[in-house]
């Protein structure tokens, strides 16, 4: 008797169809037995638990007003104190100068990036603008930025006379460094650094990309402005050529 008989066969008899109903879910579940034994099942993940704070007030800084800057002001003690745990970080992650200055810079990055829009939302909506040419840019950071970071302009701003795609933002007395106490040994350590992140990363959001923007310092020899930094800003070759186009066609 071949299989199609003997199917027939069973599905005419109630007690045969019903043994070949058990048998096909005895087969499933060995099958899937055997697909199985080779995995270990996950536990349920665990339901989020926040780890913010909130005061009593249930509010968080997210909830404040952007527009809200002089009332929202920090003490130069409270940044001096953060800003050099910054610093014992990295230096303890560092081996070398350039290492840590990398660090640095890296840190003040991504609050560049978000600076650019932070701060274009706070003018006033009829003149807010959006830097389109490269100095208008380094104006605004020379100017607007450096207000917003530390209450004052930056001290000058300046192109090469070399270089087209280099230009040079001078503070006399940065105050990133105005309490930082430097060894010796590591003289060549300039913590304003971090600051060349920040310059950095609002040139790129603004979409000026940079060959990275390096600090020196220019104050060795200098008795009115020992601290005297310049941070140095050289733009990619695709900015200056888009930046020439622009005047070429009269914009």
């Amino acid at each position: 008797m071949n299989f199609h008989n003997a199917l027939m066969k069973t599905c005419v008899n109630p007690e045969g169809l019903w043994c070949l109903r058990l048998c096909r879910t005895a087969i499933v579940g060995v099958l899937l037995e055997a697909k199985t034994a080779n995995y270990i099942p996950i536990p349920p993940a665990k339901p989020f638990q926040s780890t913010l704070r909130y005061p009593s007030n249930r509010k968080t800084i997210y909830d404040r007003n952007l527009n809200r800057t002089k009332t929202t002001e920090i003490s130069l003690a409270s940044f001096a104190y953060l800003f050099n745990t910054l610093i014992t970080y990295h230096h303890s992650k560092s081996s070398s100068v350039s290492e840590i200055e990398s660090r640095l810079n890296r840190a003040g990055y991504p609050i560049g990036i978000k600076m650019l829009d932070l701060l274009l939302y706070r003018q006033p909506p009829r003149s807010a603008t959006r830097p389109t040419r490269i100095v208008e840019l380094l104006q605004f950071i020379h100017g607007t930025l450096w207000r917003a970071l530390f209450s004052r302009s930056a001290d000058a701003l300046e192109k090469s006379t070399t270089k087209n795609n280099e230009y040079m933002i001078i503070d006399n007395e940065p105050l990133v460094n105005t309490y930082i106490s430097i060894p010796k040994e590591m003289s060549q350590l300039n913590c304003a650094a971090f600051v060349g992140g920040i310059i950095e990363g609002m040139c790129d959001a603004a979409g000026f990309s940079t060959d990275g923007v390096s600090v020196h310092s220019a104050g060795e020899g200098d008795e009115m402005w020992p601290g005297k930094t310049i941070f140095l800003v050289k733009f990619k070759e695709s900015v200056v050529e888009r930046e020439e186009a622009i005047k070429a066609s009269g914009g």
